[in-house]
This record gives structure tokens, sequence and C-alpha cells, in this order.
């Protein structure tokens, strides 16, 4: 509505947010992938298990020597919980990849 100058008042449609600051990676970066255990993570979207399968290959074709784990997610939204069976897997692996279907 305008008001007696004739002028209107624009709303924007967007919501003033307050995003949880980010911050860097806190573990050490594996600089080599040759012998190491490897996990591969998944979650539950239908494109997430082939292209772990493909990671899988491409990773023992370029580190023979390198080991893989497979963790699935089950509909698990880790979001800040603590999982136990996921942090004991990960206490099994040097590394972590993510293959997320979305």
């Amino acid at each position: 509505m305008a008001d007696k100058n004739g002028l209107y008042e624009v709303l924007r449609p967007w919501a003033d947010a307050d995003p949880v600051p980010l911050k860097g990676l806190t573990a050490p970066r594996v600089t080599d992938l040759a012998g190491k255990k490897i996990g591969l993570f998944v979650n539950d979207k239908r494109a997430a298990p082939p292209i772990r399968t493909a990671l899988e290959r491409k990773l023992k074709e370029r580190f023979p020597t390198c080991e893989t784990s497979w963790y699935n997610a089950h509909g698990l939204a880790l979001q800040g919980k603590v999982v136990p069976e996921y942090e004991e897997w990960l206490k099994t692996v040097d590394t972590v990849v993510l293959a997320v279907g979305d």
C-alpha cells in the first residue's frame, strides 16, 4: 500500500539468518593413500552405493596396497550426534571418503 506521497515499502522475501560459523577440518590430511585403510561412507540415497563401488575400484587401481572399509549410514543423520558404531568404525580407518548420492 502506498503512503500519502505515493511511495511503496518494498519487502525482501529473504529472512535474516545467523549461520553457524564455518570451521576448517581439524584432522590432519593423509598425504599418501598407499598402504592406508580408507573408509568409504555412504548414505541411503540410491546413487551412493554405485558411486562407492566405482570409487573403490579406482582407489585400488591407483593405490594397489590400500584397503577399504564400508560404512552404510542407513537413515542415520549424524548432525552432531554420537553414534557408537560409527565412532568405532572411524577408529579402524586412516581416512574417510563420503559417497553421498544426492
